[in-house]
């Protein structure tokens, strides 16, 4: 027996524990650091733009095709389409976790292709993009000019130029993007008087400047076949791509016989603007430009964070000096180093704890250091188990080794307590002592071995998020229980045999120790004489059992659901919405004095980013939304937490005038939605009416507003916005010669701007874009003054000849969710609300309100939480089920795990009841926490089946072998229960980063342990007597 030959061989058991220390120093130099596992759902982006058409020609041109050829890819969720004011069209694609992201991509590739044949020209010439990305940032890089020398624009220019290349180049990083094209453009801004004075419509200005901006080639002189005498060759070379607005302005675009020259200056003006004029940021007052880095799907995140950065500061020394500089203002992964810091102090706090209760029922330092040399090894050597299952430091995994300081050091307690015991009691040396020990308990470490890791091991195989976070977190677990059941099979029988001394225990004891084992030996005869009285009321004792199940049951079918704790990541972001129709100018100056009003009276607030024209909850460029985001001080600095602050931005929010504001935090998991909350779609499945699907979403939201549950509710579609009909006289316009073609796309390059063609500069490609002056484009009444051509004639023809103007409403903008019209709306639970609470209550609105043919749709963190539901008891009945089956199989019969696994309705009563006292909800850490619960529980109720069956052997009834087997195990139960408890005291008690996560998972695990250990084990005797009998099983 591996044991025996330990105890003989001790140099041998200590070279097999160094080895196992040696993998863990060497795995943890390259072992990755993350908050969470890789759980975000892998998304494809699909991506383009048709500059001038409305939200339905979008759908019904770009959108709908594209998504006619989605339908039936595997593995995919769900995917959502935004069609953008701007003439952008987003379709994100969402995959199930595990989906490889790289074949997602090419799958996504080859149906967009596919669909590129039906799209218009103007898409196909733009460019269908498909990107692995996630949706939400890994962090955003603030650019602004101290001295005020550099315009956005050319901070813009500075940043596209000599920053934004390099961190694309970046391991890890998928897209990297200048918000709001703010970057330059050669702007061409039209006088349409004048060009009606010259005959020239918009498409002679795009005709020119197309064949006057361009490389073209012009062949070599001289080159081969030549003569013989031909001695060199030349090549020629063009004007090529124009460069300035001079060169631009002196483009000829009508030249007569006469020698009369029209160029474009003298109906145009032209000059170096900006790609875009609806957007604007504001850094601390500053103008600024916002570049935005996002995450590869499936790349980590601090390894890709601290690439970005590191490549920052390289890049920093390049600046012009005073003119230029960067700051980070949403960096995700500054809570998670922040959190995982704490974890780690949490896991220092844990280990000093344990070692304390080891001390305090061991009595002697030489004696402590035998179990406590068992948790280096054990936790240390998991690291090399996590390099090999490829996973990650992350919340998950570092919980799991602060749990299991508490258990790995139990295997070894039971060993030194057995040992001790036969020393004490029968006066064995310590290496005979140690022999006969290992005889007695090295069956029930096996069984407590297989029991702990095989509660967690079938979980690793659950699918989606669930699986994949039970995995980390069980893989981690079964890792660190199996080495540690390793070591107390081998390095602590040893150390028993060579460091314990003989008279050990009988030397005396100082006042505090006397008194604590006069108090143990009290509480031990107390513990007896409650379970005689259980085994003589043995009904009573059923009575008990049937009422902590059922009590347990009904708990937990009462506590409120959620996915995740609500953490303080230091960040939090508003959106301002004024009414439909309202411009950009007048945004900006609401957004500014909001601004304005946050500095002065937020407390705990570092900086103030202000993205005005940008609703990032809807994703959408708009001139009557701005986006705030708060960057608060670090957790040390301030004594507010990220709630309490929020619940301030509300109330300044509240006084704003002209304008709606929703205040949130960021998604606890990033790559689940932008705030932290639900968010979900309408879809209306029988219509395409978004005047109907706004109404009834309006309607929805009124409803759900009455319930006081929710907060934040918000919807996105802008169905009525401000819009002019304009209406073409089709017969009139024939009898003129004007053709229809004409007519509107002078309306697109007058009054939404047209795209040209590109210019380069500086190594980068630029826009040439047409446009007319402002003032010839702010009224409905100024469509009537612009002019075309007749094809017939030759004469200018005013379009108030052949075109109606009406004012009317429309959408803005349209979303869309697997084909079908739908309206987004988000929102979040009130303070003290569940989010599963909050789901049900949507649900339950929506069944009853919803008309026919409209239905609730989930994305991001409330699809996922309603899966994870179903995970869940899945996770808990496998875990019950193979305890039973390992303990039928050690055993050898089918009635005495039952004992063992009765324990378990104690241990969960126990854990509901600590979440019902802190007001905690039922999350994933609560639901991971019980499945540590039902190893741990079913541990010390084996301790004592295990011994009960022992001295049945022996000849001892089953009373008293029950009563004898709780006399004997209830110290090493205690020991063992104790310092687990202590183990997870700081998780219970957590501060600073991450501690809701902390506080989720300890204090549930916490409650079910003091229930296990003196409350379960009064009656695991009781069970054991109902199912055993005196007849021996077979062997």
């Amino acid at each position: 027996m591996l044991s025996q030959f330990c105890i003989r061989r001790p140099i041998f058991a200590a070279v097999l524990s160094i080895l196992i220390v040696l993998a863990g120093f060497i795995a943890m130099r390259v072992l990755p650091l993350s908050q969470y596992p890789n759980i975000t759902p892998p998304s494809v982006m699909v991506s383009t733009s048709y500059e001038g058409a409305n939200a339905q020609t979008l759908a019904r041109t770009v959108a709908a095709p594209i998504e006619d050829q989605l339908s039936g890819i595997e593995n995919l969720i769900y995917y959502t389409t935004s069609i953008r004011a701007n003439g952008d069209v987003r379709i994100q694609c969402v995959f199930d976790v595990g989906t490889n992201a790289n074949d997602a991509v090419v799958e996504i590739n080859n149906r967009v292709r596919t669909a590129e044949r039906s799209l218009p020209e103007v898409v196909r010439t733009n460019g269908v993009n498909v990107r692995k990305r996630t949706n939400d940032s890994l962090m955003t890089i603030v650019y602004t000019s101290p001295d005020g020398s550099l315009t956005p624009t050319q901070l813009a220019d500075y940043a596209l130029l000599n920053v934004v290349d390099y961190l694309k180049r970046l391991p890890g990083i998928g897209d990297v993007a200048v918000f709001g094209n703010t970057q330059s453009a050669m702007r061409i801004w039209m006088d349409p008087l004048k060009m009606a004075q010259m005959g020239l419509m918009p498409s002679d200005i795009r005709s020119a400047v197309k064949d006057k901006n361009q490389e073209r080639g012009a062949g070599r002189i001289g080159t081969a076949p030549t003569p013989d005498t031909q001695q060199l060759f030349y090549t020629t070379r063009t004007k090529g791509q124009l460069l300035t607005p001079e060169e631009f302005g002196g483009i000829v675009l009508k030249s007569d016989s006469e020698g009369h020259t029209v160029r474009l200056r003298d109906v145009a003006r032209t000059e170096v603007g900006k790609r875009s004029y609806e957007f604007l940021n504001v850094f601390q007052g500053k103008p600024s430009i916002t570049v935005g880095v996002y995450l590869q799907s499936g790349a980590n995140a601090m390894a890709a964070a601290d690439a970005v950065k590191t490549e920052l500061t390289r890049l920093e020394k390049l600046y012009p000096a005073g003119q230029v500089e960067h700051e980070i203002t949403d960096d995700t992964t500054v809570f998670v180093k922040a959190s995982l810091n704490e974890v780690y102090k949490t896991l220092g706090e844990a280990g000093l704890l344990v070692l304390l209760v080891v001390f305090l029922f061991l009595q002697n330092w030489r004696t402590t250091l035998i179990p406590m040399l068992a948790v280096p090894v054990s936790l240390i050597g998991t690291m090399a188990g996590l390099w090999a299952f490829g996973f990650s430091l992350n919340t998950l995994t570092l919980f799991a080794m602060t749990l299991a300081i508490g258990i790995v050091v139990d295997d070894a307690i039971v060993v030194l307590e057995n040992v001790e015991r036969l020393m004490t009691k029968e006066g064995l040396p310590p290496r005979q002592a140690a022999q006969k020990a290992m005889k007695e308990v090295a069956s029930a470490l096996v069984a407590i071995v297989l029991v702990l890791a095989a509660v967690f091991i079938p979980v690793a195989f659950l699918g989606g998020m669930a699986g994949e976070l039970y995995k980390q977190f069980a893989i981690t677990i079964a890792v660190s229980v199996s080495i540690s059941g390793f070591v107390a099979l081998t390095l602590t029988p040893s150390l028993c045999a060579v460091i314990l001394k003989e008279g050990d225990a009988e030397k005396k004891k100082g006042w505090f120790f006397s008194h604590f084992d006069r108090l143990l030996d009290r509480f031990t005869y107390g513990y007896l004489q409650l379970v005689k009285t259980a085994l003589r009321f043995r009904i009573v004792s059923a009575l008990i059992l049937v009422a902590v199940t059922v009590g347990a049951w009904q708990l937990l079918q009462h506590t409120p659901t959620s996915f995740v704790p609500t953490e303080d990541q230091g960040i939090l972001r508003m959106t301002m919405t004024l009414p439909e129709g309202a411009s950009f100018v007048r945004t900006r100056a609401e957004s500014d004095a909001m601004r304005e009003k946050i500095t002065k009276e937020l407390p705990g607030l570092a900086s103030v980013l202000v993205m005005t024209g940008f609703d990032s909850q809807g994703g959408d460029i708009r001139p009557n939304a701005a986006t705030f985001i708060l960057k608060l001080k670090p957790w040390e600095e301030r004594t507010e937490t990220a709630d309490e602050i929020l619940q301030v931005l509300r109330k300044i929010g509240a006084t704003a005038e002209g304008s709606v504001t929703t205040a949130s935090t960021p998604a606890a998991i990033r790559g689940l939605g932008s705030t932290n909350g639900f968010a979900g779609y309408i879809q209306a499945r029988g219509s395409d009416d978004a005047l109907q699907l706004q109404a009834v979403t309006r309607d929805f939201l009124e409803r759900l507003g009455e319930r006081r549950e929710l907060t934040g509710l918000r919807s996105f579609i802008r169905a009525e916005s401000p819009a002019i009909r304009v209406d073409l006289d089709e017969e009139k316009a024939m009898r003129l010669g004007v053709k229809t073609e004409d007519v509107f796309d002078t309306l697109t390059a007058f009054f939404s701007g047209s795209f040209i063609n590109n210019f380069t500069r500086n190594g980068r490609i630029y826009r040439v874009m047409m446009q007319a002056e402002d003032r010839f484009r702010l009224t409905p009444e100024d469509i009537g003054h612009c002019w075309v051509r007749s094809s017939s004639s030759g004469e200018m023809i005013p379009l108030a000849s052949v075109l109606t103007v009406e004012r009317i409403s429309g959408p803005e903008s349209l979303a869309r969710m697997n084909g079908y019209l739908a309206a987004q709306f988000s929102g979040a639970a009130m303070q003290g609300v569940s989010s599963g609470e909050a789901i049900e209550i949507v649900e339950d609105t929506a069944q009853q309100f919803l008309p026919e043919g409209y239905a609730v749709e989930w994305i991001g963190q409330a699809w996922q939480e309603k899966r994870i539901g179903s995970s869940s008891v899945t996770a808990f009945a496998f875990g019950l089920i193979i305890v039973f089956l390992i303990l039928a199989a050690l055993y050898e019969r089918w009635s005495l795990p039952i004992a063992v696994v009765l324990a378990v309705p104690f241990a969960v009563l126990g854990a509901l009841v600590a979440l019902w006292v802190r007001g905690f909800t039922n999350d994933i850490y609560f639901q991971i926490g019980l499945l540590v619960l039902v190893g741990l529980s079913a541990k010390n109720a084996i301790l004592i089946v295990e011994f009960a069956v022992q001295k049945l052997e022996e000849g001892l009834n089953p009373f008293d072998a029950a009563i004898e087997a709780a006399r004997l195990r209830l110290r090493p139960i205690l020991m063992t229960s104790l310092a687990f408890v202590m183990g997870i005291l700081p998780l219970v008690f957590a501060t600073g980063a991450g501690a809701s996560a902390r506080h989720s998972m300890g204090t549930g695990v916490f409650g079910g342990m003091i229930a296990a250990t003196f409350v379960a084990t009064i009656f695991v005797p009781v069970f054991f007597t109902w199912l055993v009998s005196k007849k021996r099983p077979k062997k």
